[in-house]
């Protein structure tokens, strides 16, 4: 037993392989760099024990960054496009709808260039998606739509627009730093400002990668991550520290598999980051009975105490507690639902599933989804300590003895309505019911 604990805390197989992945660079969905990141994801699985390591292929809507600029006045202002923006041009009168609450958008929006910020008030009850504000902006006929950072440091957020039936979105789209943010609401509201973006949009192939440890049992254990990142950054945070640790997790797996009762399958997906593709691909092919649990990893290690989505499951929440009290690691969990990371085309289905990130105390994204997400800001000892504790959650959902209940689609739905989440799936299109 303390065998595999000793080596877990003094391992850097799993630091190393985010090196890795940071070094390849930009690793967009469908792109060079995140098949190389899928390889190399692959080829840690198999150095580490696990079986049947491969990558299974998937067509997706692809899209390439070109250049992108906002005209006001007689000035150019920095700002990027946002994945799966169309290219092409957007002119109106500036309008600043400040946070971009579902109320904001309630005036005359039309032909305007609308600019929302990337955060919500802490009065305000719920998280406001980027895609959500971005399809407000288009139902209220806007002619282009600017995403403004509430995080200091000139640095533009990224992040797709698009749905699951349109890919490329509806209006051009642009990411803008605070400070460009404030300087065009400053000096051009109100006046006429022109957006454009300029983008290859063609078909594109990306790859969920997939290994096994444990027994052949008809059930199994998913622990997922996803392998793509925004070509802006080395996307250390998000998500390569998630693959790097499903990877120490098949290491200490590979030591415990005299422990586990249940199949543990590995995923680390593709295509995540402009809507949940490679999740989708693999629960629209997967029968869900044969899924005891998922623990997906997204935002992990970016903070030594672990957070829980447990998504209204019980057993789930139990299982936690007991962790954390066996391990004296810090957690908290919450039985909120949350429709955005690669556990969600299971969950909203009644798959029993976790999303498992790490508390930063920053509002929002923090430096993710900007040009600092870079690993300069990880600690490779909360690779190590969360590995311990997710390998001891995994080997206690895998007991036998463990029953977790399903919930029934309807449930998630209603639970939707009440958290007031799904107005903003409605609106993008990711509503399920």
């Amino acid at each position: 037993m303390a065998d595999w604990i000793s080596e877990t805390f003094t391992s850097r197989i799993g630091w190393e392989h985010l090196e890795t992945l940071v070094d390849i660079g930009d690793r967009m969905a469908g792109s060079e760099g995140e098949l190389a990141g899928a390889e190399a994801t692959r080829d840690a699985l198999v150095a580490v024990g696990a079986n049947d390591a491969h990558l299974d292929p998937f067509e997706i809507q692809g899209w390439e960054r070109g250049d992108a600029g906002i005209e006001a006045g007689s000035t150019e202002q920095a700002c990027i496009a946002l994945p799966r923006s169309p290219a092409g041009s957007g002119s109106g009168e500036l309008v600043d709808v400040g946070y971009g609450l579902p109320e904001d958008f309630k005036r005359d929006l039309e032909d305007k260039v609308v600019m929302a910020a990337s955060n919500v008030p802490d009065w305000y009850d719920r998280f406001i998606h980027r895609r959500e504000k971005y399809y407000y902006a288009v139902e209220s006929g806007a002619a282009a739509f600017i995403f403004r950072n509430h995080i200091e440091g000139c640095l533009p957020p990224t992040g797709s627009v698009g749905s699951e039936k349109e890919p490329i979105g509806a209006i051009p789209a642009v990411g803008v730093s605070k400070e460009v943010g404030a300087r065009l609401d400053r000096r051009w509201s109100g006046d006429e400002v022109t957006v454009t973006v300029e983008a290859e949009i063609e078909q594109a192939t990306s790859h969920n990668v997939h290994a096994t440890i444990g027994p052949d049992t008809d059930r199994e254990i998913l622990l997922t991550s996803h392998v793509d990142a925004h070509d802006i950054a080395e996307g250390a945070w998000d998500n390569g520290a998630g693959t790097a640790l499903i990877v120490e997790l098949a290491k200490a797996l590979a030591k415990r598999e005299d422990d586990l009762d249940t199949r543990v399958r590995f995923i680390a997906y593709g295509a995540e980051e402009v809507g949940l593709v490679g999740s989708m691909y693999d629960a629209q092919q997967r029968d869900h009975d044969s899924i005891k649990a998922i623990i997906n990893n997204d935002g992990v290690v970016r903070g030594r105490t672990l957070k829980f989505y447990t998504h209204g499951f019980d057993a789930l929440e139990e299982a936690v507690h007991e962790v954390a009290n066996l391990t004296d690691h810090p957690v908290s969990v919450s039985p909120q639902l949350g429709p955005h990371s690669d556990h969600w085309p299971y969950v909203q289905w009644g798959v029993p599933g976790y999303h498992v990130m790490s508390e930063t105390g920053n509002e929002g994204r923090g430096w993710g989804h900007t040009a600092a997400d870079t690993l300069d800001k990880l600690d490779i000892r909360d690779l190590r300590e969360q590995t311990y504790v997710l390998a001891e959650l995994a080997v206690q959902l895998a007991d036998d003895a463990v029953t977790i209940e399903p919930r029934t689609p309807e449930s998630i739905a209603d639970q939707l309505e009440d958290e007031d989440l799904a107005t903003g799936m409605k609106i993008t299109g990711s509503w399920p019911y």
